[in-house]
């Protein structure tokens, strides 16, 4: 998941992966929200605090 934010996360398709269409589609048409929401997402991904669509928290790979 992580690599999924680093390589293409301006673009959202880490949001699309967990089912979250509606947020993915604002990062792709703002681009990670110029940036910002990006970095959020560089920093919530590792911590283990990016949940999926119906609020579970992410496995551990």
């Amino acid at each position: 998941m992580l690599y999924l934010v680093i390589f293409v996360g301006t673009l959202g398709i880490h949001r699309f992966y967990v089912g979250k269409v509606g947020t993915g589609l604002l990062m792709l048409f703002t681009f990670g929200g110029c940036g910002i929401w990006w970095i959020i997402d560089l920093i919530i991904v590792p911590t283990g605090s990016f949940t999926d669509s119906h609020g579970q928290p992410l496995a551990k790979d």
